[in-house]
C-alpha cells in the first residue's frame, strides 16, 4: 500500500468527518425531533464513519494505485463531498427535506463508488458494503425524521 496516497484519502475523509464537530447535534435535534426507537445511540456514529472512513481511505488507495481508476476515484470524489454536505444540511441548516435529498444522492455515489471499485480492485468493492448498508440506514432515520416533524420549526 502507497502510504502518501493513503494519507491523503485519509485527509479527504476527516474533513468530512471534521463536519460532524463543526454542525454537532443539540438540543433540537435531541429534544425537539421525534425520533424513531431504531434511532442508534449517540456514540455508535462516531464510532460507525470512524470505520467507514478508514475503510473508504483504504480502498481509494488499492484502486488508485491501479491503471483506468479515473472513473471510479472521480465517484469516491463525489460520495466525499456528499457526505461532507449532510451534516452542515441536517444539523447545521436543520433543513430535513434538502438533507434527505443529500443522502439520496450520497447512497447512489457511495453504490457507484461501490461497483466500480468493485471492477478494479474486489476487495475495494466489498470495504465499501458496509458503508453502503449504514447510508441505507441512515437515510431511513433521515426520511422517518423528516416525515415526523414537519410540525417543528427551524431555529434561526
Amino acid at each position: 500500500m502507497d502510504w502518501q496516497i493513503f494519507i491523503v484519502f485519509l485527509a479527504a475523509t476527516c474533513a468530512a468527518g471534521a463536519t460532524g464537530s463543526l454542525f454537532p447535534p443539540d438540543d433540537w435535534y435531541f429534544k425537539r425531533l421525534k425520533k424513531p426507537v431504531w434511532t442508534p445511540p449517540p456514540w455508535l456514529f462516531p464510532l460507525a464513519w470512524v470505520t467507514l472512513y478508514i475503510s473508504a481511505a483504504v480502498a481509494a488507495t488499492w484502486v488508485a494505485m491501479e491503471q483506468g481508476s479515473g472513473f471510479a476515484l472521480a465517484f469516491w470524489a463525489l460520495q466525499i463531498a456528499l457526505n461532507t454536505l449532510w451534516t452542515p444540511v441536517f444539523f447545521g441548516l436543520k433543513r430535513l427535506g434538502a438533507a434527505l435529498v443529500v443522502i439520496g444522492c450520497l447512497w447512489f455515489a457511495v453504490a457507484a463508488t461501490m461497483l466500480t471499485f468493485w471492477q478494479i480492485v474486489p476487495a475495494a468493492g466489498w470495504l465499501f458494503v458496509p458503508y453502503l448498508i449504514w447510508v441505507s440506514y441512515a437515510g431511513a432515520l433521515n426520511a422517518w425524521i423528516w416525515r415526523k416533524n414537519a410540525h417543528v420549526a427551524v431555529e434561526a
